[in-house]
């Protein structure tokens, strides 16, 4: 029978596009990788890797292996959900990654809540972006991610996971404090801060920039939000700017009207296929809705 922790450590290496990286990311050394794959080699009886460049590449067979080992995992996932869920409580533990602003604004009520309503239940958060906090749970490293999406940049959720929305999140554009006034060619002359180049924020607020006829000049990149928030405040550059994070001012700010008052960026629950009806992740994405709902009521 072949091994499933060497399975999971090739379809590690598929995800991570690299032996060295797969290494790091579950704190092995690279000779260790490399002799695991030795050995599901033999036990296969085929090639699974084959060496490009300076790395390696799965091979056909390595990725049809990949493919049955997501299928077994999410029997496995599916198995567990339903042991769970035999028990009357809500108890046991669970890994949650979430990006900065959820962690900041939403986290620490959701938490409060966890524990007030589940006193057995065991809860770990730590911050990760959503390209970073796919890849940890797809290998397994957190149990439930809490990530942002933006319109026609969709998540690469895979067949392996499973996605929930928990609520749209209003972006609007803010003016810099005292300066810029509201038109085309301002938004053109006009300082921007944004998420780093290479995210799906960037590439969505820089995209909707041109449609209104103009290269924003992005002179700050940030993946800090509340950064973007202090920028504007300080009148230093305009920022698109979700409803989440504006609640975090006292000031009023001022928004354009060159941009459409409509924009939303999703905001989901990632669990592994399988593992959505643990009792444990439907409490928490319960609650993490719940609290969302209660801030987009709020007034900033």
């Amino acid at each position: 029978m072949l091994d499933l922790h060497r399975l999971m450590l090739l379809r590690e290496i598929k995800t991570r596009g690299s032996m060295s990286a797969a290494a790091r990311n579950l704190s092995y050394s690279h000779s260790a990788i490399s002799q695991q794959m030795g050995l599901l080699e033999k036990e296969t009886g085929v090639v699974l890797l084959e060496r490009s460049g300076r790395g390696v590449r799965l091979t056909d067979a390595a990725e049809q292996l990949v493919r049955h080992t997501e299928a077994v995992l999410t029997i496995l996932e599916r198995a567990e959900s339903d042991l769970a869920s035999a028990h009357a409580e809500v108890r046991g533990s669970v890994r949650i990654a979430a990006f900065s602003t959820v962690i900041r604004t939403v986290m620490p009520e959701a938490l409060l809540r966890l524990r007030q309503l589940y006193p057995e239940l065991d809860v770990e958060v730590e911050q990760f972006e959503p390209e970073e906090g796919l890849a940890r749970l797809a290998g397994n490293r957190v149990d439930l991610l809490v990530a942002d999406e933006y319109p026609s940049i969709p998540l690469s959720v895979g067949s392996a996971l499973h996605a929930e929305l928990l609520c749209s999140d209003p972006v609007r554009v803010y003016l810099p404090a005292g300066g810029t006034t509201d038109s085309v060619a301002d938004l053109g002359e006009v300082s921007w801060v944004m998420e780093p180049s290479g995210t799906a924020s960037f590439a969505w607020a820089q995209r909707l920039c041109r449609e209104m006829g103009f290269e924003p000049k992005v002179r700050y990149q940030s993946a800090d939000l509340l950064f973007h928030l202090r920028m504007v405040e300080a009148g230093l550059a305009a920022a698109f700017l979700p409803g989440l994070v504006v609640k975090e001012t006292s000031n009023d700010l001022r928004t354009s009207t060159v941009f459409s008052d409509d924009l939303t960026r999703g905001i989901h629950a990632i669990s592994r296929q399988g593992s959505q009806g643990r009792p444990v992740i439907l409490a928490c994405q319960a609650v993490l809705r719940e609290v969302m709902a209660t801030l987009s009521t709020a007034s900033p």
